[in-house]
């Protein structure tokens, strides 16, 4: 299975109103071999800072098991070299298995949630861009290497003429508004 660069994305929600349409996009994603969902939280943090935790993937049991042996050799090999690697590579196929989920396991996940403002909702979503596969793959045989990434808001497509400045303002509020515009 060739691996595409990973992303972590968190999304609040203020008062949501989930009726399957995120769940349903994410699969059309899927099936469409864009993106894979290798965990997902979906949070609601209660008004005392409670929280309840909901789990997602689209990773059949296989796509997962090989997935954890992957993560689980480059763990172990930063931790004892190559008999780490091998170790890891068996420990994480087995926890895959057994149905461990990448986010509960993770300190930036937990960090993450003690941010979400009690009596609020939010969505961490730990995607791999498959289809960004050949292209990864392309420059790094021209010898091209990530220097960095991100988002690009809205606002800062106005000056180059993507989008009108009222366009942009519509965006930027709706992508960025506590509480959703919903569309």
């Amino acid at each position: 299975m060739a691996f595409g660069p990973v992303q972590l994305i968190v999304l609040g929600f203020d008062h949501p109103r989930f009726h399957g349409e995120i769940i349903a996009e994410l699969e059309r994603l899927r099936a469409s071999d864009t993106v894979r969902v290798i965990d997902a939280l979906a949070v609601h943090k209660d008004e005392d800072g409670a929280l309840d935790v909901g789990h997602l993937s689209n990773l059949g049991q296989e796509e997962a098991i090989e997935l954890g042996s992957k993560i689980g050799a480059l763990i172990g090999l930063g931790i004892g070299g190559e008999e780490g690697m091998e170790a890891g590579s068996i420990a994480g196929a087995e926890a895959a298995a057994e149905g461990v989920h990448v986010l509960l396991e993770s300190d930036d996940a937990w960090h993450v949630l003690g941010d979400i403002p009690n009596g609020t909702a939010a969505a961490l979503l730990l995607i791999e861009h498959h289809w960004a596969v050949p292209l990864r793959d392309a420059v790094l045989r021209a010898g091209g290497y990530r220097i960095g990434d991100g988002f690009v808001s809205p606002l800062d497509l106005v000056a180059i003429g993507l989008h009108t400045a009222e366009e942009a303002q519509r965006l930027h509020a709706m992508e960025t508004a506590r509480g959703g515009t919903g569309g």
